[in-house]
């Protein structure tokens, strides 16, 4: 009777059940129409892959690299570890609020003293031996119990504590998804970054080099040219000055391909001299930097790993209230246990030997001195923080976009002046060496003409790699180098309000 009144119970309970705790709802972001720093007219490169941009750039030697980043990076199998993590962990919060079954058996042996005050006791009353199935020994012998069954706890779940946690791991998992999809994103950046600022060393390299020979054949003309009394020995010394001078700036160039080698080799997960020999060739020369389409400020929210892994935080501390709330409310429990119980085994399954116990709990909050309610007000806190992060996340996302496209903007511009620099340069440096070889000049105005031209080339090298990497850094924050996966779980996407 005590079972059935029991039972019946369950489903009134079950159908009074509430999930306490506030429901999640995702934020409204207000983003802008457009962004301000992007172009008028903006021409974008066609067909531009978001999950595989450095592709954009033609490059087969940097396709190579960020794939085998991707593969191989340390940091790419930590956030791949902490995905598998979050879904064990959901794994466990799932089982939070179902009921546990437990299963035992054992056999248990006693042998009874022939001077304990119960074995004199047994020897007034009698009793059986420990052979004969009985359940009393006599003294000096012993008694064997065979015991074989199952127990089973449920913590009923009546305020959603169990479910609210249930939600809070599935949210976390979601974020460590998106985590991992960052991760991707920012790797891909570093690699095309450090990859652009070698070419640039090398560049740079190799224009140093061709102005050393030419300046070498300068000197050596220079000299024959002394020595036959047509220019003084002043001039030759000057020459040969602004050769070593030139000399001199190789080899912080060597010493910066090197360094940039060793970076790309850590972030393919390599030794650092493992990429020297693959690198040491530079191509002649690299294409220029794609045009990327901006789009629009609210595609960014949905693109950007890091803002959808900051609302599924947000999610996750949301869903958080609601357990520390549940421990606010009274806890149920049921607990049962079936056993087969006997001293022979020829008898253990028999339904004489079956055994059953049954009860049931409840545990009221009383008197904690405010704990209880503390952990709520922590919750809420926790809650605020992460939407103060997904502000923050969502605002510098922004930021990322605007900068580069101001910054490649102007490069566009200081290219273009450095190239008509270039050619008004080399133009007066052939009408200075003219002059110079009639004696009109001096050799200081030709060595200037001849610097003024070298520091102009690598102006113009250095800008080309300067928009090499922003164009790398707008891709970055436009949230390009990751794909959806077939095994992970898709989340709509927060909502946004055009400002």
């Amino acid at each position: 009777m005590t079972w059935k009144l029991a039972l019946g119970l369950i489903p009134a309970l079950l159908v009074g059940a509430c999930t306490v705790g506030p429901d999640y709802h995702a934020p409204e972001i207000a983003v802008p129409l457009a962004y301000q720093e992007a172009p008028a007219a903006a021409g974008a490169s066609a067909q531009i892959d978001p999950a595989h941009w450095w592709k954009a750039f033609g490059d087969p030697e940097l396709d190579a690299l960020i794939t085998r980043a991707l593969a191989d990076n340390p940091t790419i199998a930590v956030a791949a570890s902490r995905v598998r993590q979050a879904r064990l962990q959901e794994i466990a919060a799932g089982a939070r609020g179902l009921p546990t079954v437990d299963a035992s058996g054992n056999a248990t042996h006693v042998h009874f003293s022939k001077n304990a005050g119960f074995s004199s006791l047994a020897r007034q009353f009698g009793g059986g031996d420990s052979g004969n199935g009985g359940g009393i020994a006599l003294p000096g012998d012993g008694i064997t119990t065979y015991a074989l069954g199952f127990d089973a706890s449920w913590e009923l779940d009546l305020f959603g504590g169990a479910r609210r946690g249930r939600e809070a791991a599935a949210a976390r998992v979601d974020a460590a998804v998106w985590n991992r999809r960052d991760a991707a994103v920012t790797l891909a950046a570093e690699v095309a970054d450090a990859y652009f600022a070698l070419r640039l060393d090398q560049e740079q390299v190799r224009i140093v080099e061709q102005e050393l020979a030419h300046q070498r054949r300068a000197l050596e003309i220079a000299g024959h040219t002394a020595k036959v009394g047509l220019v003084p020995d002043i001039d030759v010394t000057r020459q040969r000055g602004s050769l070593t001078a030139t000399e001199a700036r190789l080899e912080p160039l060597r010493a910066d391909i090197r360094v940039r080698m060793h970076a790309l080799g850590i972030l393919t997960g390599q030794v650092p001299g493992a990429l020297t020999a693959e690198l040491a060739a530079a191509p002649d020369a690299l294409a220029a930097a794609p045009v990327v389409p901006a789009g629009l400020p609210s595609d960014l929210l949905r693109r950007r790993p890091d803002i959808r892994a900051a609302e599924r935080q947000l999610a996750a501390a949301t869903a958080d209230i609601g357990v520390a709330v549940a421990d606010l409310y009274p806890k149920f429990s049921l607990t049962g246990a079936a056993q087969l119980i006997s001293t022979s085994l020829a008898s253990l399954f028999e339904s004489d030997s079956i055994q059953a116990t049954g009860s049931g709990a409840v545990s009221f909050p009383l008197l904690d001195w405010g704990k209880r309610k503390a952990n709520v007000g922590i919750r809420r806190e926790d809650r605020e923080q992460a939407y103060q992060m997904y502000r923050t996340t969502v605002l510098q996302a922004l930021s990322d976009v605007e900068d580069p496209l101001a910054r490649i903007a102007a490069e566009r511009n200081r290219g273009a002046a450095l190239r008509r620099a270039l050619s008004d340069k080399q133009a007066a440096e052939h009408a200075t060496q003219a002059r110079y070889r009639t004696g009109f000049v001096a050799q200081d105005a030709l060595l200037d003409a001849q610097t003024d031209i070298l520091a102009t080339r690598e102006q113009i090298a250095a800008s080309d790699a300067k928009l090499r990497q922003d164009t790398a850094s707008l891709f970055k924050a436009l949230g390009g180098g990751w794909s959806m996966g077939g095994d992970e779980r898709a989340q709509a996407p927060p909502d946004t309000h055009v400002n």
